[in-house]
């Protein structure tokens, strides 16, 4: 039986410190960045755009809905980071997807009490809905790797 060199062993190793489907993980990660910049740039530059998709009054919430954008650009630059690394993202993503759940939550409330209308839930369609089962689906491969590594 051959010994493995030094070199062979470091890959080895680093093989497996990589999660399940990280190839699918980067694409999707890479995806959400992506389209969480494009809507967050859109909505910060232009708000008027989501209300007019919606129906909803445009005059009285725009600086919010401007605010609204930053945040979801930013969340953007962040799911670039996971897709470039993502043995370390799981954080990031834990937050992305409880934003992802809870944003919907309070959506619902406002169109509950019609403040919104209810076209609105469109946006958690794209945004939110989308994204559940791959943000899920990493974390739970996250969560695998760790138990992995722990008991390895």
């Amino acid at each position: 039986m051959m010994l493995a060199t030094r070199r062979e062993r470091v890959t080895q190793d680093k093989a497996a410190d990589l999660i399940a489907r990280r190839r699918l993980h980067r694409a999707v990660f890479v995806a959400a960045g992506v389209y969480n910049l494009v809507w967050g740039l859109t909505t910060a530059i232009y708000p008027q755009w989501l209300y007019r998709l919606t129906g909803g009054p445009t005059h009285d919430r725009v600086e919010m809905a401007s605010a609204l954008g930053l945040v979801i650009g930013l969340y953007g630059v962040h799911y670039l980071e996971v897709a470039r690394v993502p043995e370390r993202g799981a954080l990031i993503a834990a937050v992305g997807l409880a934003g992802k759940i809870i944003g919907p939550i309070g959506l619902i409330v406002l169109v509950g009490k019609g403040t919104w209308p209810a076209t609105s839930l469109l946006i958690s369609a794209t945004n939110d809905f989308i994204w559940w089962i791959p943000f899920a689906l990493y974390l739970h491969d996250c969560w695998q790797s760790r138990e992995r590594s722990y008991h390895a």
